[in-house]
């Protein structure tokens, strides 16, 4: 198909190792800078929010949040309960979608302190 208008991309980067990961975020940033909009459905919500323009966070089938993706990446709900970053420090993410610092041990995050304020 040539010249297309919208690509859309379910979990581009399920079960690949995170140099493909990388090499397959810089695909999706070439195609969408010649003009291609691009559609991603990702769980890899930090790699996704890093290159998109807005995003919308699902939960259960059902848009719980929707914003200006560098809103949404450092937003504190999101941090905790979708990125698995917690509040202590300054919690910050960077650009490359692998590095973060403040990330949660697996023994912490099923205990929340907060709670997800749009499911009351």
């Amino acid at each position: 198909m040539t010249d297309p208008k919208l690509l859309i991309l379910d979990e581009p980067s399920l079960g690949l190792a995170p140099l493909l990961v990388q090499q397959i975020r810089g695909i999706i940033v070439d195609i969408n800078e010649a003009g291609t909009s691009v559609l991603l459905i990702e769980q890899n919500a930090t790699m996704a929010l890093s290159i998109a323009n807005f995003g919308y966070v699902m939960e259960t089938g059902k848009v719980v949040m929707d914003g200006p993706a560098e809103k949404l990446l450092h937003d504190e709900d999101v941090k905790e309960f979708y990125l698995g970053l917690h509040g202590d420090g300054d919690g910050t993410v960077d650009g490359d979608g692998n590095g973060q610092t403040g990330r949660k041990s697996f023994r912490d995050v099923k205990h929340y302190k907060r709670r997800k304020r749009w499911l009351s």
